[in-house]
C-alpha cells in the first residue's frame, strides 16, 4: 500500500456506497493533502434520482468515509462545496489533528456491502440497537419495524416491487446496471447479488433484451417470482426494518449530503457488529415524488399503484414521512459472496 496519506484515504473512500454502484464522482489532486471531488448526479437517466437526492446521499457517504479513513493519519477534512447542484465540486483539505484516534470503522470499509438474501430473524440486542442509534449522530433517529411491523414492511416492499418491475421508465435503469457475467463487478451489480435463483436470473436476462419483451413476459408470467425472492421473503427473514429520520425535512443538497454521512456511519457500524443490510429506498422516493408533484411515469396504472403504496407507507411508518431519508432491512448473517466492488483508484483520478 502507498505511504502517501491522501492516496490511502482515497483508496478507502472509493468504497463508499452509491446507487446501483454508479460511483458518480472523480478525484482531482490539488496538493499533498488537497483534493477536489467532481460529482454529477444521475437525474437525467435514473428514475430513482430525478432531483439528484439519491446521488447527494452517496456524496455524503463518500465524505464520511474519507473522514473515517483520515483518522488513521490524524487528519481532519475541511470541506467546501462549489459548482452547481447537479454537478457539485467538493473541495477537501486535510489538516493535522493530533487528538484524533484511529476509527475502528476503517476495518470494515471494504467489507460493507448489500445483502439481498434472507438473514437471521434473531432480534437485535439492546446493546446493538443503542450502538446504531448513537452512530447516526445528533438529531437523527431510527425507527425499528419489528414483530408484526416487520411483516407489514415486507408486504409493502413486495407490492412496491411490482411498481419497479412494471414501470417503463425503470426498465433501462435495471437493464444497464446488472452485470450478468461476473461474481464481482467494478461498476455494476452482479446478477448473483440480486437474491434470486438461477432460473429467475435466466428469465430476467432474456426479458431485459427489450421493454416489449419484458412487458410480454410480465403479462404472461407475472412478477411474483422475483418479488417473492427479492422482497417478500427477505423482508420477513431479517431482524428488523428501519427508518432513518433527519432532524428536519431535508431542503436541499447540503441536507441530503449530511443524511448520507449518517447513513454511512450506520452502515459501517452495523457491519462491525456482524449485521448485514439491504436498502429499501424506492417507497420513500416515490412517496416524495407524489408529495412534491414530480411526474415520474407516464403509465397511469403504475402511478395509481404508487399512490396507494404511498398511503400504505404512511400507515407502516406512522407519520413524519417528510423527515425519513433512508430505509432498509438488517439482520445477523454473512455478507454476499457475489457483490459490487469498485473501480480502481487510477480510473477515478482526473
Amino acid at each position: 500500500m502507498s505511504t502517501d496519506p491522501l492516496t490511502e484515504i482515497l483508496s478507502l473512500a472509493r468504497w463508499a456506497p452509491s446507487g446501483d454502484n454508479t460511483q458518480p464522482w472523480s478525484f482531482e489532486r490539488r496538493g499533498p493533502l488537497d483534493v477536489a471531488i467532481h460529482c454529477r448526479d444521475t437525474r437525467d437517466h435514473v428514475v430513482y434520482d430525478l432531483r439528484g437526492h439519491a446521488s447527494q446521499v452517496s456524496y455524503g457517504a463518500l465524505l464520511e468515509t474519507m473522514a473515517i479513513a483520515a483518522t488513521a493519519h490524524q487528519l481532519r477534512p475541511q470541506v467546501t462545496r462549489a459548482g452547481s447542484e447537479q454537478a457539485p465540486v467538493f473541495e477537501v483539505r486535510f489538516e493535522a489533528d493530533p487528538a484524533l484516534v484511529r476509527s475502528p470503522l476503517i476495518d470494515v470499509i471494504e467489507k460493507r456491502s448489500v445483502q439481498r438474501r434472507p438473514l437471521s430473524r434473531q432480534a437485535l440486542t439492546p446493546e446493538h440497537k443503542r450502538a446504531l442509534e448513537t452512530a447516526v449522530g445528533p438529531g437523527y433517529t431510527l425507527q425499528w419495524l419489528e414483530g408484526p411491523a416487520r411483516a407489514g414492511a415486507a408486504r409493502l416492499m413486495y407490492r412496491n416491487a411490482r411498481v419497479r418491475l412494471t414501470m417503463p421508465e425503470a426498465f433501462t435503469v435495471h437493464r444497464d446496471i446488472i452485470d450478468w457475467d461476473n461474481v464481482r463487478s467494478k461498476d455494476k451489480v452482479p446478477a448473483g447479488a440480486l437474491g434470486v435463483d438461477a432460473m429467475t436470473v435466466k428469465l430476467m436476462r432474456w426479458g431485459m433484451h427489450s421493454w416489449e419483451r419484458m412487458r410480454k413476459m410480465n403479462a404472461l408470467l407475472g412478477t411474483w417470482a422475483p418479488r417473492l425472492q427479492m422482497d417478500l421473503l427477505p423482508g420477513l427473514a431479517c431482524a428488523a426494518h428501519y427508518v432513518l429520520r433527519a432532524p428536519r425535512p431535508p431542503q436541499g443538497i447540503d441536507d441530503y449530503v449530511d443524511a448520507g454521512r449518517a447513513v454511512q456511519r450506520l452502515w459501517l457500524t452495523l457491519t462491525s457488529l456482524g449485521l448485514a443490510m439491504q436498502p429499501e429506498l424506492t417507497p420513500l422516493i416515490f412517496s416524495a415524488y407524489l408529495r412534491d408533484g414530480v411526474r415520474f411515469t407516464n403509465d397511469s396504472a403504475v402511478a395509481a399503484e404508487a399512490e396507494a403504496l404511498s398511503r400504505e407507507l404512511g400507515a407502516v411508518l406512522g407519520g413524519e414521512i417528510e423527515r425519513a431519508v433512508y430505509m432498509g432491512r438488517l439482520g445477523y448473517g454473512a455478507a454476499s459472496k457475489s457483490r459490487s466492488i469498485r473501480k480502481d483508484l487510477q480510473d477515478l483520478m482526473r
